[in-house]
């Protein structure tokens, strides 16, 4: 039993690591800067912000203070514990890590290779744990759609820059659907608050996100990491 699960693992490992050379030894300069560009944390700060808009045209400022307490909670569990508990104790090399066998066969952009363990992702479970909580919160498909795509690309850039495993990516996004669930679940037994019916500017964030796209697409032609 013991060796048919280590076999297990063994494929597993040998599948995971095919994919992320599947998908980071396709690159060019174009998208080395979109993909960098996407990866970023900063450029999506107005899509967040939009998020927020939303939520402040649609509750209380009491209730939306709960929420953006919710949304700590979450980015504590998905971040913090997985950086700093999980990633030490799994002990995954990064694919990029000079001390990974494989690190002579990635393509890393602009010399990050990011730290040294990557299981789980922070950027996988920290956006998911996003889609998930509004999914939750505001119940529009639309939104959400849009939302999960944002992620997949995000996931994605993350295999492309080389800093993350496939599996390291699929980790991250359970630890944010358990996070966001939980802290979801608490919230709304703590407050009594259903989700509202009738929202107001809910496409604003999807025309902000989808903005933010066209703006790195456009950098992307002009400008090379």
């Amino acid at each position: 039993m013991i060796v048919e699960l280590l076999d297990i693992m063994q494929e597993l490992k040998s599948v995971d690591t095919s994919i992320f050379l599947a998908v980071n030894g396709c690159h060019n300069s174009y998208w080395d800067t979109f993909m960098w560009l996407v990866s970023g944390r900063l450029i999506w700060v107005p899509l967040y912000l939009s998020l927020l808009y939303v939520m402040l045209r649609n509750y209380s400022p009491k209730v939306v203070f709960g929420i953006l307490l919710t949304v700590g909670v979450i980015i504590l569990f998905t971040d913090s514990f997985s950086s700093h508990i999980i990633r030490p104790w799994a002990a995954r090399l990064r694919p990029s890590n000079l001390q990974n066998p494989i690190s002579s066969m990635v393509h890393i952009v602009d010399g990050h290779r990011g730290g040294r363990y990557g299981l789980p992702s922070s950027h996988a479970s920290n956006t998911w744990g996003l889609v998930f909580f509004m999914a939750y919160l505001l119940r529009r498909h639309w939104l959400t759609g849009f939302l999960a795509v944002w992620a997949v690309i995000v996931c994605y850039s993350r295999m492309y820059l080389g800093v993350h495993y496939f599996g390291d990516l699929v980790i991250g996004t359970l630890f944010g659907l358990v996070g966001s669930s939980i802290v979801y679940y608490v919230f709304q037994r703590l407050s009594g608050k259903k989700y509202a019916q009738d929202l107001k500017q809910i496409y604003v964030p999807i025309c902000v996100g989808l903005s933010t796209f066209v703006i790195i697409i456009i950098t992307s032609i002009f400008y090379r990491v």
